[in-house]
């Protein structure tokens, strides 16, 4: 377990399961914000320089983007899992399994929900495509927390795991 969230994350399956899928998707998010950003700022299709780095960028490795995975993992357990970690399948169906196609739709619909903001676009394209060297990832992911905060009402805290956000 990388990190608890709240006091019953304990569905060591499904955290597994979302580990498990981690490279995939991300790579996922990153080529849906790659087409989303270029139809949002060039949708005539013109070719520059910033164009071509984007459409020729080839992820090595996806590590800037793996607090924002975590958290959002953390986020899906504590809103679909955090009063009952052990269900009963009764349809025959591997629980892994089960588990990673409901966390890769939630993925999906939330990468599809997330890239309708511009800031978005840009914190993963920062994070991905235009990571310079003398760059400190922080703002990034903290505009990336910021999305999980605004749309689940939840705050992600090192320190305390999930708390609901006070108004």
């Amino acid at each position: 377990m990388l990190r608890k969230f709240f006091p019953r994350d304990k569905n060591y399956i499904l955290e597994q399961a979302q580990l498990s899928l981690e490279e995939q998707l991300l790579a996922y998010l990153l080529d849906y914000v790659k087409v989303e950003y270029l139809l949002h700022h060039n949708p005539l299709g013109l070719v520059d320089k910033t164009v071509i780095r984007i459409q020729q960028h080839q992820p090595e490795n996806f590590s800037h983007l793996h607090e924002f995975y975590v958290n959002l993992a953390g986020v899906f357990r504590y809103l679909h899992y955090s009063d009952n970690q052990l269900q009963f399948s009764f349809d025959g169906q591997d629980d892994f399994l089960r588990y990673q196609r409901e966390w890769t739709d939630f993925f999906k619909a939330k990468c599809k929900e997330f890239c309708r903001q511009d800031s978005f676009r840009r914190a993963i394209l920062d994070l991905t495509v235009f990571y310079p060297d003398h760059y400190t990832p922080q703002m990034a992911s903290l505009r990336l927390n910021a999305f999980i905060t605004k749309v689940f009402d939840l705050k992600v805290d090192a320190r305390k795991g999930i708390l609901q956000k006070t108004a």
